[in-house]
């Protein structure tokens, strides 16, 4: 499938709604899509749902939320928020979550936002541009050793401490950088070799679109949330695209899919597990052939256990 600016492929679309509404009510439930982006997945959650079933969602992106309101459907909501703050839900009060931690395709193709290499806009790539500082507004003051620490840690790029010091000595030279064309080709000069396919900028534009938007620290403060607006027998389903979300998701999952014994206190009852897990995918060939951006995509399921007394 072709995408066009103003268009958006839902990445494992169908599998992620099917193991959603796996959950103990089904299609009665109560949902949240935690990540709305343009609506994919809601408008399929609620196609689905009988009468009684309900979607809460969440998203930032002003965008998002005017596509939301596209959706005259009484059983549906949208909250101008970021999913971490799920845990304003009340206890108990959800059926199912799912999160979809990838950009939409609408948001990398708006040259005004600044997301992409591709373009040249403003260096912006905050979600929600009604507040916070863009990525340019930063660049303009950080340090060296900030700006390593960033691409290094967010973008495993190890020409991080290169780039940095090349981005605060055109500072110096010329002012701050402040277009995405501008910052893609400093990336390039500085970066010598990358592997065989992927355009130099690709880890550094990554780093400061998750620094600026505190993305992994949300998605941390989003999955604990969870564990406390899950009904038993609710789903969690998450879908990330890169080693950083992935590895988050993994091992919360894991954390909360054993029991926790004490070994300070032998004689005290173990910490029941809350989450049961129920497996991986991945995109099929087809999905990738269809949607090249769908190629790192893995989603996670899990199931709330029962609340212990």
């Amino acid at each position: 499938m072709t995408e066009s600016v103003l268009s958006h492929t839902t990445v494992l679309l169908n599998e992620a709604v099917h193991e959603l509404l796996q959950s103990s009510a089904g299609v009665d439930g109560t949902y949240v899509d935690a990540t709305f982006g343009r609506g994919g997945h809601t408008r399929l959650i609620l196609s689905r749902l009988s009468p009684k079933g309900r979607v809460q969602a969440f998203d930032k992106d002003l965008e998002a939320i005017a596509e939301a309101g596209r959706i005259q459907d009484n059983r549906f909501s949208i909250r101008h928020e970021g999913f971490s703050n799920l845990g304003e839900l009340p206890l108990g009060s959800v059926d199912g979550v799912l999160m979809d931690l990838g950009i939409s395709s609408p948001q990398i193709d708006s040259p005004e936002r600044g997301f992409s290499f591709r373009f040249d806009g403003p260096l912006d790539m905050r979600m929600d541009t009604t507040r916070g500082q863009s990525v340019a507004d930063w660049l303009a003051t950080a340090e060296v050793d900030h700006i390593t620490e960033v691409i290094r840690d967010y973008g495993e790029e190890r020409f991080a401490f290169q780039i940095a010091k090349a981005l605060v000595a055109r500072r110096q030279e010329r002012g701050p950088i402040s277009s995405t064309t501008d910052l893609a080709q400093l990336v390039a000069d500085t970066v010598k070799t990358r592997e065989p396919g992927q355009n130099p900028a690709t880890r550094t534009f990554q780093a400061f679109r998750i620094f600026i938007n505190a993305e992994l620290a949300e998605l941390e403060q989003a999955l604990e949330a969870s564990l406390s607006v899950m009904a038993p027998g609710a789903r969690l389903v998450v879908i990330s695209f890169h080693s950083l979300e992935d590895r988050i998701v993994k091992q919360f999952m894991a954390k909360h899919a054993k029991e926790v014994v004490d070994r300070r206190v032998p004689f005290a009852e173990p910490v029941k597990m809350r989450l049961k897990l129920c497996g991986r995918i991945r995109p099929n060939e087809s999905e990738v052939r269809g949607n090249p951006r769908s190629r790192s995509a893995i989603m996670r399921m899990a199931e709330r256990t029962e609340v212990a007394a």
